[in-house]
């Protein structure tokens, strides 16, 4: 037998019913797939970090702090502003990018929390 197997193959009808009712919608849980397709890049992390910190940047600044080119820190915002994980304000020729809002903030505080109560654990701990 499989280790992640059910031993008895009995279904708990109500629990279920119950887990079901309460998962995201379909629309919901692809979003999300996509924004944490997102966030599985080092450089784009990065540039979420260095906004985390730093507040509100520019292209320029962003490119800087996280050792990117001009146009790979470009990239990586674009693809970002896209799924509304960072926000633009424009000044004249200027762009000065920000995280969207606390959601983002707290999503990001809470997986680097994660990852360091986590470091050098083995197995589910």
């Amino acid at each position: 037998m499989e280790p992640d197997a059910c031993s008895v193959p009995v279904v708990d009808a109500e629990r279920v019913s119950s887990v079901r009712r309460a998962l995201p919608s379909e629309e919901t849980v692809q979003d999300l797939a996509q924004v944490f397709g997102l966030l599985a890049d080092p450089g784009r992390l990065r540039m979420m970090a260095a906004l985390l910190e730093g507040g509100e940047m520019c292209v320029c600044d962003l490119a800087a702090a996280t050792g990117q080119s001009m146009s790979g820190a470009s990239h990586a915002l674009r693809l970002l502003r896209m799924r509304r994980v960072v926000k633009v304000r424009r000044s004249g020729r200027m762009a000065y990018y920000q995280l969207a809002d606390s959601h983002v903030r707290m999503l990001f505080d809470l997986a680097i929390t994660h990852a360091r109560h986590t470091e050098g654990e083995l197995g589910d701990g």
